[in-house]
């Protein structure tokens, strides 16, 4: 059972191994792939006949639950090239939308052993996919859903097309007819009599955002978000009208039927009667430690993709009173990233501090866990034998790493705001608290920290970073901050850029600070005088920066929805855009480097690794295979960076002799740690 409640003071320590993933390269990309560690939140979950696939981050997940009340036994994985926010199964095939990937077909006739059959362009994001006859259906938010023959798993083939006027986030058929949950544009009904010209015939303007929709006989049911579930009168389709709704409160996401009942994915678990459409009415809640996502049901037992806590599995025989039976853990979003050597610290928002090692540039594993405190894992950063970890409400953690494999929680203190940035020097930790502005925390004893000075900012703090007495903080649409923290007791602002977009990431380089600045781009501040700062350059190629570091001269820009940016900064007053990277899931959080290698937190995709570009020189000709145009020693950034292009994709067996695989499989706790407004949705 997982704990998280702040008066639980032993961290759960555990050590497991995760397999090496296939080293690849973007064939877009600027900046050359490492590693990537794919492994994230869970979005999706369908199954059979016992066996149960779902996701986690990039990874397609197949285990066995034909026993349910015993572990679940994972029998493969199979990484795909983004997140995977959708699946479907029709006759030995998966389906899987990844992301803003493609659409892949897989042959799971052998569970253990999948066999990656065909690939659709879907060029959008796949948010929900569903197969009826020889065709899929694939709604792909902006820009509505593509119709694919598949009656050849090995050569889908588009068909036809339909731009919904909203954005695509759920699709159901029935009869000839596809039904779309269109977000705010409610419930849409296209004609697929002829899947080569779907046509609008009716829709129903809901009053929340439509996410999903499933059609039973003549009457379609609507997770509505906030607004609840929605029943929809589609026995004609060119009138469809509401005659029954339920809102129990919490946010709808995915639904379920099976006979009388539809099981909602929305905040928790809920199970409500259709027995009468027109009165629908709740009998169960079961809570789950995180974020049920989604839900699939066969049989007597309904199984759960809960967004950072993995597979659930819970008996639904009577379906008034759901009981937790299994689970299976996988890794929630990953926030932050810190380096220490050969270890990766990674923060996850439900899942604590995670041990992370780079083996010989071949191989991430997951060494060690630290679950408990932290329990709202944000930002983490790394002074001699200890993460101190930004824990959002309950201010910050202090994690002791002296032995990477066994992280331990050894002592926190609270913020009366929502810690989300953290620097630490020497003995004091700087925390960026939210509206409560910095805090300066001694902890000089690491089992007992005090907070013993704190200032406000004008805005919310974001992000802090420390040098030479001062910190230097990320005040969102107040830009950067500077706090002379000489006097810990007494931190006092000294001076402020007030940057033109939203500052929410900063660090300091020699004598200056470098602010990711929203749509205000990449800042370059001299604070050689930190009295008076003055900005000096800026970059606005960068056009959504979430976080940054610098190394060797080069500034890496987590760019949101763009990827990964390197900046040359050598020439502070004038920075260059000289590579960058789409990434799997949407660059938005935290971004560290070790002078070698530029480590991204992904969120929702995992931890990729890329070569720091000041490291490596690339040639025209190495895109043509001459690998000896490259070397690791010569330190030239303005050859024309070309990769070759290869696949992320990759399938392989689970389980391998002498690995262990710690995961909790025990019932999952069902007392609630969150409330639907802390959720980092989709």
């Amino acid at each position: 059972m997982k704990l998280h409640t702040r008066s639980f003071l032993v961290c759960i320590c555990s050590t497991f191994v995760v397999l090496g993933i296939v080293s690849s390269l973007d064939a877009q990309s600027d900046l050359l792939l490492a590693e990537w560690w794919p492994y994230a939140s869970s979005y999706s979950v369908t199954g059979e006949d016992g066996i149960a696939y779902f996701a986690s981050g990039a990874v397609l997940m197949i285990a066995d639950v034909s026993v349910p009340t015993a572990p679940p036994n994972v029998l493969s994985e199979t990484v795909l090239p983004d997140t995977i926010n959708s699946l479907a199964l029709a006759d030995d095939h998966i389906y899987v939308g990844a992301d803003y990937a493609d659409l892949y077909i897989i042959d799971v006739s052998n569970p253990a052993a999948p066999v990656l059959v065909g690939t659709a362009d879907t060029s959008g994001k796949n948010q929900d996919v569903t197969v009826s006859g020889s065709y899929a259906y694939v709604a792909l938010s902006s820009t509505g859903i593509k119709i694919f023959d598949v009656s050849d798993p090995s050569a889908p083939t588009e068909v036809g097309s339909f731009n919904t006027p909203g954005n695509a986030f759920g699709v159901d058929v029935s009869g000839n007819f596809a039904y779309v949950a269109d977000y705010y544009e409610g419930l849409r009904v296209l004609d697929v009599s002829n899947p080569a010209a779907p046509s609008e015939v009716g829709s129903y303007d809901t009053s929340g955002q439509s996410w999903d929709v499933q059609v039973v006989g003549n009457y379609a049911y609507i997770a509505d978000a906030g607004q609840g579930l929605l029943v929809i009168d589609v026995s004609n389709p060119a009138l469809p009208s509401q005659v029954g709704s339920l809102n129990p409160g919490g946010f709808f996401t995915r639904l379920w039927t099976d006979g009388d009942y539809v099981y909602a994915a929305a905040t928790s678990l809920r199970v409500i009667d259709v027995t009468d459409p027109t009165g629908p009415t709740q009998v169960a809640s079961l809570s789950t430690p995180g974020f049920p996502y989604d839900v699939s049901v066969y049989g007597n037992h309904a199984y759960v993709a809960d967004q950072f806590e993995g597979l659930l599995v819970v008996n639904v025989s009577t379906p008034s009173s759901p009981v937790p039976v299994s689970k299976i853990d996988t890794p929630g979003d990953s926030l932050d990233v810190a380096v220490d050597g050969n270890y990766l610290y990674v923060t996850q928002f439900y899942d604590g501090l995670k041990v992370l090692e780079l083996q010989s540039g071949q191989t991430i594993s997951v060494i060690g866990e630290c679950k408990g405190p932290p329990s709202h894992a944000k930002a983490v950063a790394v002074s001699g034998s200890y993460a101190y970890v930004a824990d959002w409400s309950a201010g910050l953690s202090v994690i002791g790493i002296s032995t990477p494999s066994a992280p331990v929680w050894v002592g926190g203190v609270g913020t009366p705001g929502d810690a989300t940035g953290v620097a630490a020097s020497g003995n004091y930790a700087y925390v960026a608290d939210s509206t409560e502005g910095l805090r300066v925390i001694d902890v000089s004893n690491p089992s007992s920290p005090a907070e013993v000075g704190s200032v406000g900012t004008a805005d919310i703090a974001e992000d802090v970073a420390y040098s030479g007495g001062f910190a230097y903080v990320a005040a969102s649409g107040s830009g950067l901050r500077v706090i002379d923290v000489g006097v810990p007791s007494a931190p006092s602002e000294v001076a402020f850029v007030d940057t033109p977009g939203t500052s929410r990431g900063v660090a300091v380089a020699g004598g200056h600070a470098y602010v990711a600045d929203g749509n205000g781009g990449l800042r370059v501040v001299d604070i050689s005088n930190p009295v008076a700062p003055v900005e000096v350059g800026h970059s606005t190629e960068v056009d959504n920066a979430y976080d940054i570091t610098v190394a060797n001269s080069v500034a890496y820009v987590s760019d949101g929805g763009n990827g990964l940016k390197a900046v040359d900064v050598s020439d502070p007053t004038a920075p260059v855009l000289i590579g960058q990277v789409s990434t799997p899931g949407s660059a938005s959080h935290g971004v560290a480097s070790d002078g070698q290698l530029v480590y991204v937190a992904e969120a929702a995709a995992g931890v990729e690794v890329f070569w720091d570009v000041s490291t490596v020189v690339f040639f025209d000709d190495f895109e043509s295979g001459n690998t000896s145009a490259w070397s690791n020693t010569t330190r030239a950034r303005y050859h024309n960076l070309k990769t070759t292009a290869q696949t992320r994709l990759s399938v392989r067996p689970r389980r391998v002799e002498g690995v262990s695989d710690s995961r909790n499989t025990s019932p999952f706790a069902t007392t609630p740690t969150h409330s639907p407004q802390d959720q980092p949705m989709r």
